[in-house]
């Protein structure tokens, strides 16, 4: 197995004393995992953090083994991660997706959305801008991987964030329901966040 392709960093864990096992969303093998030698180091440090944008060049000898991957920063999500909106919206979205996708199957709609969703947060003047992509993404995900999904949703800010209250009941249980932990609780800390643009 090799590949090189543009990637989302969704998720890293600790492995050893420097490494890390890293998850990557790609456009055409969808969700991928690698072994990241340094990747707790000075160097790598900054490149494996959740929302990134990587060109990944993964190899293995067999496909029982796990892959050893190769990461070159193409675009960081750091400096958003100061504010606690787009922090929180990065850090739900990348674990949403590394949690509920299975891995080494293509979804190009997600990649597409969750690219313009990370791009929308990063840019955006405040979350107005972004909250119906967030909304969208969510019900993207839940219609690919076959659980329905109600349209678009749309309108202010308040119908919004009422259909992700919506939203939410279909991702907790069809999604999340053996493996929810802390990524409903990432969630739920970005609704609180958002809940606060209408006081």
């Amino acid at each position: 197995m090799h590949l090189r392709a543009p990637a989302i960093l969704l998720a890293a864990r600790a492995h050893g004393e420097t490494a890390v096992i890293a998850r990557m969303f790609t456009e055409e093998h969808g969700v991928v995992a690698g072994y990241v030698a340094g990747g707790r180091g000075r160097h790598l440090r900054p490149v494996v953090i959740p929302g990134n944008l990587v060109a990944l060049d993964l190899s293995a000898r067999s496909d029982s083994q796990l892959p050893f991957a190769r990461l070159e920063l193409l675009a960081s999500r750091g400096p958003w991660l100061a504010e606690p909106l787009p922090a929180a919206a990065i850090g739900w979205a990348s674990a949403l997706t590394a949690t509920a996708l299975p891995e080494r199957q293509p979804y190009p709609a997600l990649y597409a959305a969750l690219t313009g969703l990370l791009d929308a947060v990063c840019h955006a003047p405040s979350a107005r801008g972004w909250i119906g992509a967030l909304a969208a993404y969510e019900t993207l995900l839940l219609r690919e991987l076959g659980y329905g999904g109600d349209k678009r949703p749309e309108g202010d800010v308040a119908a919004i964030l009422a259909a992700m209250d919506r939203l939410a009941v279909a991702l907790d249980h069809y999604l999340l329901a053996d493996r929810r932990g802390d990524v409903m609780a990432a969630r739920a800390r970005l609704r609180e966040l958002l809940g606060r643009m209408l006081t």
